[in-house]
C-alpha cells in the first residue's frame, strides 16, 4: 500500500528533520561545473570573454578544455566574468582559506591601508 510523503515525514523527529533539512542546504550550496559550464551559466559567450580579457577566442577555449592552467589566468578567467577566485583547502575539521595566491597588488593597496598616516 502506498503511504503519502506527508505521512512519513511526520513520523520523524524534529531533530532529525534538521539535520536532513541542513545537509540539503550545505549540498544545494555547492555547484560544481567546468569553466564552459561555469561561462553558460553566468550568460556570457567565449566571444564576449575573450573580447573582455583582450585575447583571441580561441585562447578562452583553450583554457576551458586545459586541465591545468595558471592560477593567474584561472583569476582573470573569473574576474572578467565579475567572480573573485578564492583557494580553500578543506579538511574534515576546517575550512582554510590559502591567502598566498591573493593579488599582490591588492595585498599590496591592503598593507597601504592598513598603515596609520
Amino acid at each position: 500500500m502506498a503511504r503519502k510523503w506527508r505521512e512519513i515525514r511526520k513520523q520523524r523527529s524534529p531533530e532529525r528533520e534538521a539535520r536532513i533539512h541542513e545537509r540539503i542546504t550545505r549540498e544545494s550550496e555547492r555547484i560544481n561545473y567546468t569553466l564552459a559550464q561555469l561561462r553558460t551559466a553566468r550568460k556570457y559567450t567565449q566571444t564576449q570573454l575573450a573580447k573582455t580579457l583582450n585575447v583571441p577566442q580561441n585562447a578562452v577555449s583553450k583554457v576551458e578544455h586545459r586541465t591545468d592552467v595558471y592560477l593567474s589566468t584561472l583569476r582573470s578567467y573569473i574576474e572578467a566574468m565579475g567572480g573573485r577566485l578564492e583557494i580553500r583547502a578543506i579538511f574534515p575539521d576546517a575550512e582554510v582559506v590559502i591567502t598566498q595566491f591573493q593579488d599582490i597588488e591588492g595585498r599590496d593597496q591592503q598593507e597601504r591601508d592598513a598603515v596609520p598616516a
